[in-house]
């Protein structure tokens, strides 16, 4: 397993944020090469079953995911069930004083490939990271009131 947390500062609250990151066929305008869609439920409730490609035209691949937590405007959770991502994510929008918001993306993630996906890790997490932060950097515009 392996943990990642970042965080971003939005000039917007946290009912605008949790509004824009969980309208997930909008996800493409924030996170990086993602689209995103409900494939079950309502896509506002614990059950609910989301679909994310991550990729370049056809190039890329599926995650699939379940809301475990559902608590706007303060937290959505998942559990990825894809055959390469497997774990457990979330976002956190924290209200912070004087106003806007702090979002925190957290994921705990197992690492596909074996012994080849543990080896090649340190040198992907930077780079995920990065997109990781650009991602919520793009969110936090575009929730900006």
């Amino acid at each position: 397993m392996t943990r990642i947390s970042v965080s971003c500062d939005a000039a917007a609250g946290p009912e605008r944020v949790f509004a824009v990151l969980t309208d997930w066929p909008r996800h493409d305008e924030w996170m990086v090469l993602t689209r995103a869609r409900v494939t079950a439920g309502d896509g506002r409730s614990a059950g609910s079953r989301l679909a994310a490609f991550t990729g370049v035209g056809p190039l890329g691949f599926l995650d699939t995911m379940e809301i475990t937590l559902w608590d706007p405007p303060s937290a959505v959770e998942v559990r990825h069930t894809g055959r390469l991502v497997r774990g457990t994510g979330a976002f956190r929008v924290l209200r912070r004083e004087g106003g806007g918001s702090t979002i925190v993306w957290e994921e705990e993630l197992d690492l596909p490939f074996g012994a080849a996906g543990r080896l090649g890790w340190p040198l992907l997490r930077p780079l995920n990271e990065a997109l990781f932060r650009l991602s919520l950097r793009r969110l936090a515009e575009l929730s900006s009131p």
